[in-house]
């Protein structure tokens, strides 16, 4: 069984050892069963696609059918995004210098037929359906964390089937929507596009089975065994000069949706969680949906200031009662803002109501569901080298070494340190326990691009 540092494989079995388990009030209790619910609106963010550059290819009132793309990348047009519904275009909302924020769609009254999509046959027609069909966006590549370019050499394909995010719900919600067999044809389809191998990491819960032409790992650690990313550089790293996929299990099913020739599907389900969800829910809607009835009546009913965040407390974006569930749509999570609180002692209090991964806090020792709020618990200061970082990630690399050199924009020493293996998300439970309270997710996404940037 070989042994690398904080992890060992053995029969396509990862044990992942370091890692970040946050105890937070507002969890789903078992068995709990999606609830559908009607979608009145939704809404597609450029933003939520790194790499991609928007071009709207429709106008305000344009009738489309869910797949019907909405805009295209200005790079090279044959990569879109596409409607999740059939519906009107009630907006396309700029921002400073025109900057297109998202396109709103509401729901038409009739649906309409999807554009008809090829069956794929060879690796050019397979990387024509996913950037046709608007699933490329839903892909990323390493190096970089970007939407892939159809048409690259792609090493190996790395597929998660499990997040272990914060009060995260399991992917096994998604057997509602996917069967095996879409997982099937979304293997057979990866496996036109890579001469690689195409690796899907599950947990421990897996039920499916395994996944015919696909290489199944079971993966068992905490946060952030759950990332694509990590799983890939603790089974087969990407060096310079390599590129691979990562996606998640409900994207592989849609691949194998429209691979078999079936109609998109763009429905999610979402985890609705957080200290301040009374009644904790898995929904049932479609991708990009509007956030407001998806968490209406499922609040408490105090009158402090929230904080909506569209994904998990450690990588989401907060967007407020008026957003919508952002990419990778699979949970939306509410904590307090913490701004009228007035505590003794503020950050520094020994309250053991307090969350925190420092033994120096009582709240470290107790086995018991927290409320942590928004507020930053600090101020921003120099770097601390002290290890803290490596202790809660998962990956053969130097954190503190590869975050200074992002900073002091060295690619020469990003290469040596590892930046085509990493993406933000990789950063997220170091950013948490770090206590010079530095935004490593934004450091690394700014690395990313500057490196991207003077390279290509």
């Amino acid at each position: 069984m070989p042994i690398i540092g904080h992890y060992h494989i053995k029969d396509m079995k990862l044990k992942l050892k370091k890692g970040l388990k946050l105890n937070i009030a507002g969890g789903l209790m078992p068995g709990t069963q999606a609830i559908e619910t009607g979608v009145g609106l939704c809404a597609v963010i450029p933003d939520d696609f790194p790499g991609f550059m928007p071009k709207v290819c429709v106008h305000d009132g344009d009738m489309v059918a869910a797949g019907t793309p909405l805009l295209f990348d200005k790079k090279n047009s044959q990569v879109k995004l596409v409607s999740p519904i059939s519906g009107r275009i009630r907006s396309i909302v700029r921002g400073e210098r025109r900057k297109i924020m998202r396109i709103e769609i509401e729901t038409a009254e009739t649906d309409m037929d999807s554009p008809v999509l090829p069956t794929p046959t060879d690796r050019t027609s397979a990387n024509n359906l996913l950037a046709e069909s608007g699933l490329l966006a839903f892909i990323r590549q390493r190096p970089y964390d970007i939407v892939p370019t159809p048409g690259d050499k792609v090493r190996d394909i790395f597929v998660t089937a499990l997040d272990t995010a914060p009060l995260a719900a399991s992917m096994s919600v998604f057997s509602s929507i996917f069967t095996k067999t879409d997982y099937t044809a979304g293997v057979a389809l990866l496996r036109k596009i890579t001469d690689g191998k195409v690796y899907i990491c599950h947990g421990t819960d897996w039920q499916t089975g395994a996944i015919d032409g696909a290489e199944m790992v079971e993966v068992d650690g905490p946060h952030p065994a759950g990332n694509a990313g990590v799983q890939a550089a603790n089974i087969a790293p990407v060096n310079k000069g390599e590129t691979i996929w990562t996606l998640d299990l409900p994207t592989l099913g849609r691949i194998g949706r429209i691979a078999a020739g079936k109609a998109p599907e763009f429905r999610t389900i979402a985890a609705v969680v957080g200290p301040e969800v009374s009644k904790p829910a898995l929904i049932e809607t479609i991708i990009g949906a509007e956030i407001a009835p998806l968490i209406a009546g499922r609040l408490d009913s105090t009158t402090h200031r929230r904080r909506i965040i569209s994904g998990n407390v450690l990588t989401g974006d907060a967007v407020g009662a008026d957003g919508f569930i952002r990419y990778p749509y699979r949970q939306i999570t509410v904590i307090a803002e913490g701004d009228d609180k007035d505590e003794f002692m503020g950050w520094a209090s020994l309250s053991p109501s307090k969350m925190s991964e420092s033994p120096s806090f009582p709240g470290h020792f107790l086995k018991r569901k927290f409320r942590p709020d928004a507020r930053l618990n600090g101020g921003r200061r120099a770097m601390i080298m002290s290890g803290q970082y490596d202790k809660v990630m998962p990956m053969d690399i130097l954190p503190e070494y590869l975050l200074k050199a992002i900073m002091s924009n060295n690619i020469e020493d990003m290469e040596r340190l590892g930046i085509y293996e990493v993406a933000p998300e990789d950063f997220a439970a170091a950013e948490y326990v770090d206590t010079s309270k530095l935004p490593l997710q934004q450091i690394v996404r700014d690395g990313l691009d500057y490196i991207r940037k003077e390279l290509e």
